[in-house]
């Protein structure tokens, strides 16, 4: 069974950008792509102002950010309350499988229910099985299949 590290949650702050960028970095490697460097700074902004939708926390232990998660709310035409939208979670290899990923998507819960939100949603790509299966306890699949264009 697999050891599960406690961890404490917190919001980024302006301090944090020089821990929280190479678990960001490692969540791009993770994906297998490039997030361009400006558009990085500019998301980090945006977590720390606070009149933008978009957050970021860091999960700690002992002194080390070890997971990140990132979420924003925005409005749906199917509910008075907000949707919250997990955009980003990722946990350093080395302790991926102890709790954390479960801490982290839990925090969110929360946020989302202190914000009047209706939902939390997230995507996750169709070959992270071992991430969907955290998923599949602790959520239920919406049925509905992702289509984008880009620009």
């Amino acid at each position: 069974m697999p050891v599960r590290i406690p961890v404490e949650i917190r919001p980024v702050s302006a301090a944090d950008h020089a821990v929280w960028l190479p678990l960001w970095q490692g969540y791009q490697r993770f994906y297998m792509t490039e997030i361009p460097a400006e558009t990085s700074e500019v998301t980090w902004q945006r977590f720390l102002d606070p009149q933008e939708p978009m957050f970021a926390a860091l999960a700690w232990h002992e002194d080390q950010a070890i997971g990140l998660v990132h979420w924003l709310y925005h409005r749906s035409t199917w509910t008075v309350g907000d949707y919250c939208y997990l955009q980003d979670l990722f946990i350093g290899k080395d302790v991926r499988s102890s709790g954390i990923g479960r801490q982290l998507i839990e925090h969110v819960y929360t946020q989302a229910q202190a914000a009047g939100c209706s939902r939390v949603h997230w995507l996750t790509h169709e070959t992270n099985s071992k991430a969907m299966l955290l998923y599949e306890r602790i959520a239920q699949r919406s049925g509905f299949v992702q289509f984008r264009k880009l620009f």
